[in-house]
């Protein structure tokens, strides 16, 4: 049953940044400039995240990272997703908490069903839970597993947590087999919160489009974004699941001149406000519904930035 807005309601959170038509903005976290170190300060890390919920984005992304890997550069927020969930859960009242995304193969389906259930009872219901088979090799040995069966223990996982989440489900499972009456608690506010999955998690299109609850991709030309988000709406109303939402991530630079040239950066760009108000624009247009804004490479001072988004893009984006 979809409401008359297009979109299947499944928890507060989900129903406040996605909109059929329409595109909401957030932030990856951590809210800082990091570019000299793969590691970053986590200076006033929760003063960002209150400001952002102020200021009216719509959500903050976490990542999973067990690792600082060389090769990959970047140790995200530091601290652990689920642990970091609780805390922001706790300072927070209306953001949607985003993590983008929990490695799958890499932990067991009953501990993220029970954290990320956990997280979105604590927070009333603004979990989005963001899934992935992991792109970083290096972790796979460090925690005895293989890279290369990755996708299909994704797809065990995230069928472990659908069922598990169900009251006193017994089934079998590569995992394990629950049965016996017992369940797994606390439950999801709305009876299971959003999965949301990542790239191709190494499956087939429409293996996606049936299974996840809205889809997380990167930046491509405008041209190419717009032909791979209307071939995942096609997908997901093929498979009778009618339409889901699209999001990406973008690595902006900020200038002070408002009408500066983009600069290609990192999965982004460097510009001034107007590019990217337009860029915006066009990304709403063919489809998209949800920006995650990361500011690692932004050089001007942080709060001025979220201070200047929020007055010059929020008001033609907004959250629900």
């Amino acid at each position: 049953m979809f409401d008359e807005q297009g979109f299947a309601p499944i928890n507060p959170g989900y129903e406040a940044v996605f909109r059929p038509n329409r595109l909401s903005l957030g932030l990856v976290v951590p809210i800082e400039r990091y570019t000299d170190d793969p590691v970053p300060t986590m200076r006033d890390h929760l003063e960002r995240v209150r400001q952002a919920e102020q200021l009216g984005f719509a959500a903050v992304w976490l990542r999973d990272v067990p690792f600082n890997v060389p090769s990959f550069g970047d140790a995200g927020q530091l601290y652990d997703p689920f642990v970091y969930l609780g805390l922001l859960a706790g300072q927070t009242e209306r953001i949607a908490l985003g993590v983008a995304s929990v490695v799958l193969p890499v932990r067991h389906p009953a501990h993220v069903a029970k954290a990320a259930a956990s997280a979105d009872a604590l927070s009333g219901g603004r979990l989005l839970l963001g899934v992935a088979s992991g792109d970083r090799p290096d972790e796979y040995p460090a925690l005895g597993l293989n890279y290369e069966d990755r996708g299909a223990r994704f797809r065990d996982s995230l069928d472990y947590i659908q069922r598990v989440w169900q009251c006193a489900p017994a089934f079998d499972n590569p995992y394990g087999s629950p049965g016996g009456g017992m369940d797994l608690l606390p439950k999801p506010v709305a009876g299971k919160t959003p999965l949301l999955i990542t790239g191709a998690s190494q499956q087939s299109p429409d293996w996606l489009a049936q299974h996840g609850d809205g889809w997380i991709t990167y930046p491509r030309t405008m041209v190419v974004q717009q032909q791979i988000i209307g071939e995942w709406r096609a997908r997901t109303i093929a498979a009778g699941q009618g339409i889901k939402p699209a999001m990406q991530s973008l690595y902006i630079d900020l200038l002070a001149d408002n009408d500066a040239a983009p600069q290609a950066i990192h999965l982004g760009f460097r510009s001034g406000i107007r590019h990217l108000h337009g860029y915006l624009e066009s990304l709403e247009a063919i489809g998209i519904n949800h920006v995650a804004l990361n500011l690692r490479f932004n050089q001007a001072d942080i709060e001025s930035t979220l201070q200047r988004i929020a007055d010059e893009l929020l008001p033609n984006f907004p959250r629900r």
